[in-house]
């Protein structure tokens, strides 16, 4: 509700497409810089502590930004100061939110579900939360939705507090914090199973992710609709990253991720290009959908390869390389986005960010296929024993 109320009142304000992308910019490009070091002190720290922080830090934030817009008097650089804020909380929490799910699944083989549950839950709160902005927008506006979101915080720390843990046992750490920083660069540089995932995403949130930001745009210039036009938008998006979750979650443990990742790229790239030729809302809102279906699990099976393949003592680096591909190079593309849309218009724009998304499937087609293969190969060496087992 937040992030939809913060997207509509900038629009409002600017009238930019261009200031649209600086908005989503600053709420982001704070994890690109911080990430790595939000994944130090989630491999130094105590990780429920350092959770537990950052959900009081979000409260006060949302609290900050409901009395700004409740007293009336702001100007758009509070607004974007604010998101700044927030953007950098986030930079600590995703590393210590995401090795945490990590701790809480026993059997480690439920991993992938336990990662693709949390994603649904992330999800249905896009599926509600954006059609609730619209309606309080319209009837109540902004500053009630960040009161909303300020509360919401109470229950997660509450929930928090009620969570049973394994007790944290610190660790004599010898060596600084620039040594471990060098030491999660040299494991991934190290391990392509995970480089390459890590990169791959960083191409999807520079030149896919971003389309989010053209949303008003769409809502209020293409289809002629209003605040609850803008929800509806966003509301299909997280019906689509719901359906996405269930059905990774859904998936039985041994599913080739790697070939899912691939397909789910390419719905993905097809989606947007779809919805960038649609003029018709309801086909608008059918298309944009199953664009959130590729993009949830495009994003989730890249966060389960990397969860399931990373060692131990580097998870919380690795998470927060992973968080600065996702976070951090969406900024960097939400300028490039609004750049574009400036110049180029909305529609133009989203349609050239599907035919990226294709691209980027086909240019990682043979990292992901080389996976695809081997597996293969070992099935029928597999078979090939069994039989000449049973032969003999």
């Amino acid at each position: 509700m937040q992030r939809t109320a913060v997207y509509w009142l900038v629009y409002e304000i600017s009238d930019s497409a261009f200031i649209l992308g600086v908005t989503v910019f600053a709420a982001q490009f704070p994890s690109f810089i911080l990430s790595i070091l939000g994944g130090v002190v989630s491999d130094r720290y105590n990780r429920f502590r350092v959770l537990l922080g950052t959900q009081v830090a979000s409260l006060a934030q949302a609290l900050v930004l409901a009395l700004l817009v409740l007293h009336g008097d702001y100007e758009l650089w509070q607004i974007l100061f604010l998101t700044v804020i927030l953007g950098s909380i986030n930079a600590f929490d995703v590393p210590a939110r995401q090795a945490l799910v990590y701790e809480m699944v026993n059997k480690k083989e439920h991993l992938p579900n336990a990662i693709a549950l949390n994603s649904s839950m992330i999800n249905a709160a896009r599926l509600i939360g954006p059609a609730l902005a619209g309606i309080v927008l319209d009837e109540f506006g902004a500053e009630v939705c960040f009161f909303a979101n300020a509360f919401s915080f109470v229950a997660v720390i509450g929930s928090l507090l009620m969570m049973r843990i394994s007790p944290f046992t610190p660790k004599v750490r010898k060596s600084s914090v620039g040594t471990d920083l060098r030491e999660g660069f040299r494991y991934l540089r190290s391990t392509p199973q995970i480089s390459k995932v890590v990169l791959m995403l960083s191409f999807v949130s520079l030149l896919s992710l971003p389309f989010v930001a053209l949303l008003p745009v769409f809502a209020r210039d293409v289809f002629l609709g209003d605040a609850s036009t803008f929800g509806y938008l966003n509301t299909s998006v997280g019906v689509g990253a719901v359906i996405g979750a269930l059905f990774l979650a859904s998936m039985q443990p041994g599913t080739n991720l790697k070939k899912v990742l691939f397909r789910c790229t390419l719905i993905f790239g097809i989606g947007l290009i779809a919805f960038s030729f649609m003029n018709s809302f309801p086909l608008a809102i059918l298309f944009i959908a199953l664009a959130g279906f590729g993009m949830m699990a495009q994003t989730t099976i890249s966060n389960t390869l990397i969860q399931t393949t990373v060692s131990s003592a580097m998870r919380g680096r690795v998470i927060s390389y992973y968080a600065m591909a996702f976070f951090g190079m969406q900024p960097i593309g939400g300028l490039l986005v609004g750049t574009l849309a400036h110049s180029f218009g909305a529609p133009l724009t989203i349609l050239f960010q599907g035919c990226a998304t294709l691209a980027i499937a086909i240019l990682f087609f043979p990292f992901l296929r080389k996976d695809i293969f081997i597996k293969r190969h070992r099935m029928k060496l597999n078979q090939l024993r069994e039989q000449s087992i049973e032969n003999t």
